[in-house]
């Protein structure tokens, strides 16, 4: 089961932004639709899954304190991203220069999104994570192609950023099984920490869903949430 998690992460993060080379980037429809369908996925699993399970732990009284933090975090965290993880592409932004504050800021946001993985939802969150990574890689390879770096570095920063979320699920798994110390009782507060990144990145998406095209929520884009919320809630009830 390890392994396979961490086959499907680097793999749909990796194939994501190798795809860059291979479809038209001014092409954004089915870009939404992944991003809509992701939101409200990750939106509901944190809704019926995460949240239940932190608060179902000895230690409850400042849980939300630290989904606050995570919210804000990553709010921080898009000033320097710039919004990528949401599938965002800005023309011309970082053309000729390599944007490394992107860079920095989506790699750790992937390590972040790894880390529930290790708490007992493999199922449930894998598929959601991984195609929100899907966008959120095409969306830095078209970023690091406006930056005009040669291709083999292209492929390496996707490496490097398909590898972020297994790292992030590794670190996780050896927390939660009490390899490191004794920062496992700290584990509860770390993802609570990750449960608000979930819930600004999936409410991002989906308040920019219904926003575009002047408020007009058109019928693929509700469809997708719906799928993505009627999964998750098969999910919860067959768990």
């Amino acid at each position: 089961m390890i392994i396979s998690i961490l086959v499907i992460l680097f793999c749909s993060a990796l194939l994501g932004g190798l795809s860059v080379f291979f479809f038209r980037r001014n092409s954004a429809d089915l870009l939404k639709l992944i991003l809509s369908f992701s939101g409200a996925y990750l939106f509901s699993i944190t809704i019926l899954h995460l949240i239940p399970d932190v608060y179902n732990t000895n230690e409850t009284a400042h849980i939300g304190v630290y989904v606050l933090i995570g919210f804000l975090f990553q709010l921080l965290l898009e000033q320097f991203s710039e919004g990528v993880e949401h599938g965002h592409i800005h023309k011309h932004a970082h053309q000729g220069t390599y944007p490394i504050g992107v860079m920095i800021s989506l790699c750790l946001h992937a390590f972040l999104e790894g880390m529930p993985l290790a708490k007992g939802h493999q199922k449930e969150l894998l598929f959601g994570i991984a195609i929100h990574h899907i966008p959120a890689a095409f969306a830095l390879g078209s970023l690091l192609i406006q930056s005009t770096i040669r291709k083999h570095n292209i492929i390496i920063s996707l490496v490097i950023f398909a590898i972020m979320s297994p790292l992030g699920f590794i670190f996780s798994d050896v927390i939660s099984s009490g390899g490191i110390g004794e920062i496992e009782k700290y584990f509860d507060k770390i993802m609570a920490i990750v449960i608000g990144i979930f819930l600004h990145i999936s409410t991002t998406i989906l308040f920019e869903s219904s926003s575009a095209d002047h408020h007009h929520f058109n019928k693929k884009k509700i469809f997708a949430v719906l799928l993505g919320v009627s999964i998750s809630m098969v999910n919860y009830l067959f768990h």
